[in-house]
């Protein structure tokens, strides 16, 4: 099962005078990354690295920033595949504090900055939603309604005409058992379709 953050957290680690400011947020997709880093360079001007890892499906990316290849944005986002993250962007900044720490101390300066962050982050469940459309007569509007409030299925558009048209989506595991139940409640009254 993959995972989401709840809100953003932060950490700060301090490695032979480098301090590195890490943090670990939910974002939609690669543009809001861009977004997201770009603020951080305007925000930390005198920082000699923004590096940064985004799990975000076929739009994961990682970037090193300047630090030797494969020592920064690559070892963060192997932490957000490790936590089994999803549409996670992990950022830290660098401020170089004048001592070099090779190759493997720079592995382990980006991933524990992002680890201490995801210590304290609430991980959130990604359920994959499905989408139902259905249409019923206008005397099952209000029964309709009732049913998909009460398994809490996120109403997306409802639409009158020659009958009442809902679309919705809730998890796909419980997707089918509410088709039957909804099926019965109606008395076999409701035509399921495609879109």
């Amino acid at each position: 099962m993959s995972f989401t953050l709840a809100a953003p957290v932060h950490s700060e680690l301090i490695i032979r005078k480098s301090r590195f400011i890490g943090c670990v947020q939910p974002v939609a997709d690669r543009a809001a990354a861009h977004s997201v880093v770009a603020s951080l360079r305007s925000e930390h001007p005198g920082a000699a690295h923004v590096c940064w890892a985004l799990m975000a499906g076929g739009q994961s990316a990682a970037n090193d920033d300047g630090e030797p290849g494969g020592t920064a944005g690559r070892p963060m986002l192997e932490v957000l595949r490790h936590h089994e993250l999803e549409r996670v962007l992990a950022t830290v900044v660098r401020y170089f504090g004048g001592v070099k720490l090779g190759a493997g101390g720079l592995v382990r300066a980006y991933t524990d900055s992002v680890a201490q962050a995801l210590a304290g982050a609430a991980l959130i469940p990604l359920v994959r939603q499905r989408a139902l459309h259905c249409a019923v007569p206008y005397a099952l509007e209000g029964l309709v309604r009732r049913e998909i409030a009460s398994v809490g299925a996120a109403l997306i558009d409802v639409r009158h005409g020659s009958m009442v048209r809902f679309s919705f989506s809730l998890p796909e595991p419980s997707a089918d058992a509410f088709m039957t139940r909804l099926d019965d409640a109606t008395q076999g009254r409701a035509a399921w379709s495609k879109g």
